[in-house]
Formats: structure tokens, sequence, C-alpha cells
């Protein structure tokens, strides 16, 4: 306890007014205007003054008048000191400053802020006189301050400077003269600019560079910089702020000469894009040269199941066209990849019908999976109808995850199953997952799942064969929808649970989705399945081509004599009368233009010599003439079909060619479309579209040359009274088609260039834990005719429809636009 007579802590405290009079130093206070308002006894003292003389007076006039009259640039640099130390917030010192007593001091400047406002600035003199610090160097008569000089005076390896505040050179080193070009007399008193390009002095770098420096306290920078004799170097420039007792008194610059190195920079980018175009250019050709023998193989097969053959021949020509399909598929996963990894990988835009892809995935691996396994579909009721989004990559995720599941179980189950995860204003995230009971993942490989080339041990990898690159293509494809993709077993049994998320955009309007839906119907690409590669037509489409081919002339366009030989027998099988074949783009314009109304249809191929079929379509598009031309190639890489739109092809079509794909584009624009100027013109806005989304805009020579045209007098659309009159019945071949031997095409050399399109692959472990579907459902039987029709209606959205068996998760159409 405290004495009751002693004093407590707030008598005993000293007034603040009192202690700064009593302080051992020299000290004023000022206010925010500069005036000063308190002064401590012994700056009175060291300064002969009195507190009437300098307390409400303003500092400059008052210190004016204490110095010497020969210092007068004294009070200016007090001035700056002061300046820089409010502008950093932070303690500044003065240079020497000179009574007309004959004293020096220095003052160290100390401003007080609470938070925002500045309340006071301290000046602390004291004495500023100093003799220089002598070092071992003084046995040598050299002080640090000489030893330090001489050492930036002869450093070579770097180029080193001292600006004056404006920018003028004041010091040059020997490195600076061996890299400039200047002497020190050439240089000392120019402005540092003059290192500049003309570039650079007309957006004014070099000012802007210095008011950075001054601002932050140093500025780096690399860039081009010139010799005095006009040559360039690239420049490794630091620049930083020089101060001298806190006055800011110039510039310093270090330069380093980095040209080599930028030079092997620039050797380094152009090998890489080099090597990109070459690989780019290697997987282009790659795809054209496998899929032109694999055509000719494929359509042979197709043309063979046509016709009469015992059961043991129609199941190895079974084989050699399921064979065939799988080689397909190992080389559009190689392509695949190979543009994943490449960067360059885009998405297209188009109308998404989720449940109509899930569906009829299920219902077409139904048929091919083991007879024990039977597949489950759930589908919440709150999936939206319609989304818009890239239905292709949707698909080939969802058909990789599904085909492994089918893949990797001989009996049980396959459950697909497909939820909203989230929902904002713009779009849906929806969760698709896939549950087997098969063979399940070994614990130490499912780290690596989503790594490319990697499959399972060897006795697994003897029994299931693949390249190991499905999973790694369908986690980049997720990324770039937006998604995730992962693993995790499954946990009633044995077997896996794969899952992937993807993000779509809302279909804003009724008006709008209707009119995404008829453009993507017209096109082919709303994300339903591609036919099955079959000799199975659809028979209303079959019978409707068989009843007006007769009648049709065809102009077929292709180099390649097993190429061109297995075409007209699928015409001929067709009911085709009247086919005329072209070698190469060349003859394919002559005749056109010769007979411009004479063919109702122009199937071209695209890499032929002489001239290709995009340089073909431009000049029959320039001359007018508006037939239907599919493009018909080996090419199969993302952005080939919109490139032979931009060239004028009305449609496009995949070697190997499908039956059922010929069919329907045959029927489209022999039967369907008959206003070809019209259907120019939503080629022109699809297109359009399609350059939107790459980022890139419709040339003025898409809109120009090719298509801005007249129809000649007398040339109607095909079947219209104005088109020519009878053929010669049957086919023109060429000269040595009929004696063309069974076997592979001999070589040929073409005259486009095709490049892969491709994006970096993020492949790697992905082991995360999904919310399972909870909800309890009954699964129904549902017979295939009724699947059939649900899925050629479009109306699955709110039920469930699988092979085997459908959930429907609640009554009611809960569907969302």
């Amino acid at each position: 306890m405290r004495p009751d007579s002693e004093p407590g802590p707030a008598s005993n405290a000293a007034d603040p007014g009192l202690l700064f009079d009593l302080a051992p130093l020299a000290l004023l206070a000022l206010s925010p205007d500069w005036r000063i308002t308190k002064t401590s006894a012994l700056f009175l003292a060291d300064w002969g003054v009195s507190v009437t003389d300098c307390v409400g007076e303003e500092l400059l006039p008052f210190v004016a008048a204490q110095l010497r009259p020969t210092r007068p640039t004294q009070l200016a640099q007090l001035t700056t000191s002061i300046d820089d130390a409010l502008a950093a917030r932070a303690e500044r010192s003065t240079g020497p400053i000179s009574t007309s007593y004959g004293a020096s001091w220095r003052a160290r400047i100390i401003p007080i802020f609470r938070q925002d406002e500045l309340l006071s600035i301290i000046l602390e003199w004291h004495d500023g006189l100093g003799s220089p610090v002598e070092t071992d160097f003084g046995k040598s008569g050299f002080s640090t301050d000489e030893a330090f000089r001489l050492l930036v005076q002869n450093v070579k390896d770097y180029a080193i400077c001292l600006l004056d505040p404006r920018g003028h050179i004041i010091t040059w080193n020997a490195g600076a003269e061996l890299l400039q070009g200047y002497t020190r007399d050439e240089i000392i008193g120019k402005h540092f600019s003059v290192f500049y390009g003309k570039a650079d002095l007309d957006i004014k770098k070099p000012q802007v560079e210095l008011d950075i420096c001054i601002r932050e306290g140093r500025i780096e920078d690399e860039g081009w910089r010139c010799r005095k004799d006009g040559s360039q170097f690239w420049a490794d420039i630091v620049m930083t702020t020089v101060y001298k007792d806190g006055l800011h008194v110039g510039f310093g610059i270090v330069t380093r000469d980095l040209t080599e190195r930028k030079s092997a920079e620039s050797r380094l980018i152009a090998a890489y894009e080099e090597s990109e175009k070459l690989k780019s250019d290697f997987l282009a050709n790659m795809s054209h040269e496998i899929r032109t023998p694999m055509h000719g193989m494929l359509a042979a097969c197709a043309l063979l199941l046509d016709t009469a053959l015992t059961t043991k021949q129609r199941e190895m020509v079974g084989v050699m066209e399921e064979s065939g399909q799988v080689l397909l598929q190992v080389i559009d996963d190689i392509l695949d990849y190979s543009k994943l990894t490449s960067g360059n990988f885009s998405m297209q835009s188009g109308l998404v019908g989720v449940t109509g892809i899930i569906t009829s995935m299920v219902r077409s691996l139904r048929d091919t999976s083991a007879p024990a396994v039977h597949f489950e579909l759930f589908l919440d009721p709150d999936l939206p109808r319609s989304v818009q989004g890239d239905p292709l990559r949707y698909r080939q995720i969802l058909q990789n995850l599904v085909s492994n599941a089918a893949k990797f179980t001989d009996k049980g189950s396959i459950r697909v199953a497909a939820s909203v995860e989230s929902e904002d204003d713009s779009g849906y995230t929806i969760l698709t997952e896939v549950t087997d009971t098969g063979i399940g993942i070994p614990e130490d490989a499912a780290a690596n799942l989503f790594t490319p080339f990697t499959q399972f041990d060897g006795t697994t990898t003897k029994r299931y064969k693949g390249t190991g690159l499905g999973l790694s293509i369908a986690k980049s494809l997720a990324e770039l929808m937006d998604g995730r993709i992962g693993y995790r077993p499954n946990p009633d049994r044995q077997g896996s649970v794969f899952w992937f998320t993807a993000h779509f955009k809302k279909i804003q309007t009724l008006e709008g989705m209707q009119e995404r839906r008829t453009t993507m119907a017209l096109e082919g690409n709303s994300g339903e399945p591609p036919p099955p590669r079959s000799n199975e037509v659809d028979s209303d489409l079959l019978a409707e081509i068989q009843a007006a081919s007769p009648t049709k002339h065809m102009l077929v366009v292709e180099d390649n004599l097993i190429n061109q030989k297995v075409m007209v027998g699928m015409l001929r099988a067709l009911s085709f009368q009247h086919i005329e074949l072209a070698s190469n783009g060349l003859d394919a314009v002559k005749m056109v233009r010769r007979k411009p109304a004479a063919y109702d249809m122009v199937l071209m191929d695209i890499s032929m010599p002489v001239m290709d079929g995009n340089k073909a379509a431009r000049e029959i598009r320039a001359a007018g003439i508006l037939l239907p031309i599919v493009a018909m190639t080996a090419h199969a890489l993302k952005g080939d079909r919109e490139r032979c739109l931009e060239h004028g092809m009305n449609d496009y079509i995949a070697k190997p060619v499908d039956k059922k794909l010929l069919v329907r584009l045959l029927v489209k624009w022999l039967l369907r479309t008959t206003d070809y100027r019209k259907n120019h013109e939503e080629r022109l806005a699809e297109l359009q579209r399609y350059r939107q989304d790459m980022g890139q805009a419709l040339t003025p020579s898409m809109e120009g040359q090719p298509f801005s045209c007249q129809v000649p007098d007398g040339i109607g659309t095909p079947g219209s009274p104005s088109s020519p009159g009878p053929f010669s019945a049957g086919f023109v071949p060429p000269k040595g088609f009929d004696d063309l031997p069974d076997g592979p095409a001999g070589h040929t050399e073409f005259t486009t260039d095709k490049s892969a399109h491709s994006t970096t692959n993020k492949a790697g472990p992905a082991l995360a834990e999904r919310p399972r579907f909870t909800q309890a459902s009954t699964p129904i039987r549902l017979s295939d005719r009724a699947m059939r029709q649900a899925q050629d209606e479009d109306k699955v959205a709110g039920r469930s429809v699988s092979g085997e068996s459908v959930a429907t998760e609640t009554s009611g159409d809960g569907n969302r636009a």
C-alpha cells in the first residue's frame, strides 16, 4: 500500500511542455504550416535567441535571418529535406546550415502523424561539423570514400553513372564507356535520355522512370538502349534515388548488357514456335495419312456388309470393321492429347441437351456391354432441358467414363447419375457420376489415374487394352469447361465411382433457345451422338434418298483412286446413277464452270494435287455457283469444319465416311435445302459466331469475293426447271479406275497445310470425395421402343431413361429451359 502521504501518479506527472523545454536536445516544434510552436532551452542557448525571437515565427524566415550571407542555398536544402520527410512520412536529415556567428548545424526532421493527419514537425539540431573517417586505407593515403570511388570508376562489367536531380550525367565509369561508347568528356552534362530510342522518347519514358524512382525509391527495367554509334543493346537497368544528408542529390544508374541472353531467348522462342508448328503439321498430316486408307478400308467393309454373305463371312467383316473403329479411337486419343498439351485447344459453344446426351450414351453402351451388366440412369428433376456449352466435349468426357465402366465390369451394374451441383444467374454447374461394380482401382494406382500414359499393372494391361490417355484427356476437358474430375472407391461394394463437373451457361430466352436449337440441328452439332459406325441406316431416310437418287447428278472430287472407287460404290449402293469424278480441284472447277447447272451436289476432298479443295470451292463460289459443296476430308482436327465453311463449303464430313452420316447429308442437301443463298447467309452467321468464340473477327474476304456474287442467268437450284436436261448414264471414271488393284493407295503429295489445335494438359492425381446421390428411387422397366421415342423427342429432362432400368426421381415436369 502506498502511504497516504505519498502523492499519486496524477500529481507527480510532468507537464509535456516542461519536458520538451528541459530536454537535453536542441529541439524545435513546428505546426503543419511550418510555424515554430515550441523550443527547448538548449536550442535557445545554442542559437543565441530568445523564445520571443522564434515562437510564432515562420521557420524559413527565422532560419534565413540566422544564416551566413554566403550560404543562401542552404535554406533551399532545408526546405527540400522537410518536404521529403513529409512525403515519405519518415525521418530525414538536412545538410549543414552555417549561422552568422560561425556555428554549423544539422537537423534531424521527424514528422508526427496521426493516421493521415500531420500534427507537428520536430527538428532536432546537432553539431554539423565532422571529420573524415580514416581506415586502413589511410596508410596508403586513401579515405574510404576515395577507395569506393576508385572501385566504381574502374569496374568494367557494369556501366555505372550518377545523374543530377534533373537527369543530367555527372559521373561516368569505365564500364559505361566500354558499353555505351561515350568518353567521360563527351557525356558529362548530357541528359541520360540520349540512350533511349525514338519509340521510348515518344512516350517520354526517361521522365516517367525518373518520376517513378523519386516516388518509389528505385526502378528496374529491361529494354533496348542506344550506343554512341547508333547500335542497340538489350539493357538490364536499376535506377535508385541518391540522398546526401537527407537531401535528394540525384540518381544512380547501374546498367548491364544482356544482349546475348536476349538473343538466346529469342532463338529458344523461335525454336519452340518452329517445333510447335512442325508438331501441328505432323499431327494434321498423320490424321490425313491414317484416315485416308482407313476410309477406304471401313467404307469397303460397309459396302461388303450390304452384299450377300455367309454368317462366317459377315462375322469376319464385322471383326474388320470393329478393329478399324478401335484403331480410329486410338488415333483420336493421341491427337486429342497432343492438341491439349500444346495449349491451343479451344471449346465451341452450342446447345447442350444434357439428358439427351446421357440417355443416348447409356442406350448405345447397353447394347455392347456384357450380358450380365445392367444400366441404371438417375437424372435430377431439376436438370435444365437445354444449356449452352460444348456438347461434343461433354459427351467425350462422359463417354470415356462410361466406356471405362463397361470395359472393367463383367457383371453387376453401371449407374449414371446427373444433378445440378450449383446455380447462379448466368449458368449451372452440373455434376455427373458414373458408378460401377467392376474390378475397382488398386489403392496404389489411384493417385496416378489422371496421369498421361499410365495404366494398371501388366496383368490388367494385357487384358484391358488402351492408350492410357483417356482419363488424362477427360481431366483436361473438364478443366476447360470450368469443372473438376475425380475418383473414389464404390462405398457399397467392389467397384469405382468417377465424377466430373462442368459449367454451362443458361439459355436466356425461349426465342434464343429455339434459334440455337434450329441452328445446331441444321448443322448437326447439338450434342447428339455421332451415328454409329454401322451399315444400319435409318430406313425412312434410306428409302427417301433411294427414291430421289436416280435423278440426281453427283460430282465426286477425290485424288485417291481407292477412295474414288469406294465413294462410287457407296453412292451406287444408294441408287445414284449419275456420278462423275474429278481427280483434283482444278478439274472440278473446270467441270462445274463448263456445266454450272449440271450437278446437284459436289463431294469435295480437301488435300489434292494441282488445286486443293478449299481453293476449288472459292473458285466455284466466285463464279456465282451456289450448288451444295460438302467437304470430304481426312483432316478431322478442331477448326477444320469452320475452315471449310469459311472457304465456301456448305457442310463437312470426316473420313472415314460413315454411311449413316452420308445419307443424312445427302437428304439434307439434296432434298431438304433449296434456298442456297439463304443457307449461305446462315453459314456466314454461324461462322461469325465461331470467330467470336475464338476471339477472331470475320475477315472482309469472307463477306466479299467468294460470296457477294450474282447467279448467272439460266442457273437454278438443283431440280428446278432451269436445270439442264439428261446426262449420260452412269459416272465417268478416271483412267485406271476399273483396273485399280486391291491394295493400299500410292503416295500422294498434297498442297494444303493443316495444323492441329491443342491445350495444356494439367493432368495429375485428383482424389476427392464427392457427395453421393442419396435420394431414394425405384427402378422401373422401359421398353426399347419407348426409350427410343423418349430419346428422339428429347423429352427426358425430369425423368430417367436407361438401357435396363429407369429411376424416376419425381413426378411431374421439373424441367427448366
